[in-house]
């Protein structure tokens, strides 16, 4: 670029969202830090900072193609390094309602990588830029701003080997996930803090890695048992190099999945894919039992606020962090950054036009995973007609997709935030839903919906 809007801007957070808030920054600043607690650079396995690292991880279609856009080659680079990819909906195997769903070619890529080795990519190619710097072993203290609280300037850090000091910058963008303090910042400087809109999950994932001495995937990346209302737990299972898999359970609203060995294999025995428990049952475990918990679906409003300091921005996981079984978080992030790009390019820091820019981009997947959580009867909240309607529908259209392809091919293009929710809703498509749905119900034989901490019943041929 021929001008810069700054001379430093400074990302806290080093993970998926603060790297492509990096990337995207380095066009567009003299230099660009990435304050990070943990050590990053070099880093292949998991790290302290990102515990939901053990489990499954997914980039959505969309998330794919904005990181190709921005590290261009990158999904070369990946196939060289062993990772495997495939359609979404032609090359894994979906379970929804504890039917299977037909496959079928849709276009859009999944790429079965680890979030390490996903991140370490993407690190990879950041940490190269000439302009960006990391901070490793940091530790955030709080914001500088000006006398009157109007500008945030920079941010107080301290490190494992190094004095407190203060990073001065013209943006400093908040990209720490999950646990964001950029609430409390706001109060401490004298504004308000965003509503925030909870869904309580009590989400639960427990995961390991198996050596297989079986093949249960044929030329299938993953087998995924997606939790329903008769089923409420699910799982995914992940294909990897060296006849590896990764087997990621879930359970929510408190039945979680156990930690201990025999516990674990009997949960994965009531999973509607019975082939996963076949797998494992014999298989050699070659990790530990990693569990991470999600109390609660949380999205702060920071686009209702009327008031906000100039200099500060949130991304990601800090301004919504979604329930993870959705696959959201990555893709969200990464639509968020392209949005940074065009929002900058148009004129300079905004922040509260930022943040109502990306609303509309976080409306789509937060319905989906809110409408899906609300589905569950424990799962407390609203219920409007729009969230009945469409939990109707989509369980319509799940069943219809058990027979026919081109439904799950629709179902994912909208799922992968490829197209719009609206896409499935084309009457040509909503008449063929409920027709072929209609004969699917009157061949079926009548199910049950479990509760809750109910155990459903494992296949005759898995009580062995």
């Amino acid at each position: 670029m021929g001008e810069y809007l700054g001379e430093r801007a400074v990302v806290l957070g080093g993970g998926m969202a603060g790297l492509l808030t990096a990337r995207v920054l380095s066009e567009r600043y003299r230099s660009v830090v990435i304050v990070e607690r943990d050590t990053i650079v070099g880093v292949t396995g998991t790290r302290r900072g990102v515990p939901q690292a053990h489990h499954a991880h997914a980039l959505l279609a969309r998330g794919q193609q904005i990181l190709e856009d921005l590290f261009p080659g990158l999904q070369a680079e990946l196939t060289a390094d062993g990772i495997p990819s495939g359609d979404l909906s032609g090359s894994l195997r979906w379970y929804f309602n504890g039917k299977r769903l037909q496959q079928k070619k849709s276009g859009l890529l999944s790429v079965s990588a680890t979030r390490p080795e996903l991140e370490e990519h993407v690190r990879g190619r950041v940490v190269a830029l000439p302009n960006v710097e990391v901070r490793e072993r940091t530790v955030i203290q709080s914001l500088v701003a000006t006398g009157d609280h109007s500008r945030v300037t920079g941010v107080r850090v301290t490190g494992e080997e190094a004095e407190p000091e203060t990073l001065l910058a013209d943006l400093i963008v908040d990209a720490t996930g999950r646990g964001s303090r950029s609430s409390v910042w706001l109060e401490e400087l004298g504004y308000e803090r965003p509503a925030e809109e909870k869904i309580k999950i009590d989400l639960a994932y427990t995961s390991r890695l198996f050596e297989l001495d079986t093949d249960p995937f044929g030329d299938d990346l993953a087998i995924n048992p997606v939790a329903s209302p008769a089923n409420p737990r699910g799982a995914f299972f992940v294909n990897l190099p060296g006849n590896v898999a990764l087997l990621s359970q879930t359970g929510l609203l408190g039945d979680h999945p156990p930690r201990d060995a025999k516990g674990f294999l009997e949960f994965a025995k009531t999973l509607d894919a019975p082939e996963i428990y076949r797998a494992v049952r014999n298989a050699k475990p070659i990790s530990e039992i990693a569990s991470f918990k999600v109390p609660a679906s949380v999205r702060r409003r920071f686009d209702k606020l009327r008031r906000f300091p100039e200099g500060l921005l949130v991304i990601g996981d800090g301004v919504c962090a979604f329930n993870p079984v959705y696959g959201q978080g990555m893709t969200v992030a990464a639509m968020e950054a392209a949005q940074l790009a065009t929002h900058l390019d148009a004129g300079g820091v905004r922040p509260l036009r930022f943040f109502k820019e990306i609303s509309p981009i976080i409306d789509v997947p937060w319905d989906i995973s809110a409408g899906g959580d609300l589905a569950f009867p424990g799962v407390e909240g609203p219920r409007p007609l729009k969230v009945k309607m469409g939990n109707a529908y989509m369980a319509k259209l799940h069943s219809a997709a058990t027979v026919d392809g081109r439904f799950t091919e629709a179902f994912f293009r909208a799922a992968g935030l490829v197209d719009p929710p609206t896409a499935l809703m084309r009457p040509s498509l909503v008449v063929g839903v409920l027709r072929t749905a209609r004969r699917v119900k009157a061949a079926a034989p009548l199910t049950t919906t479990a509760t809750i901490g109910q155990v459903p019943p494992a296949s005759d041929d898995l009580a062995a």
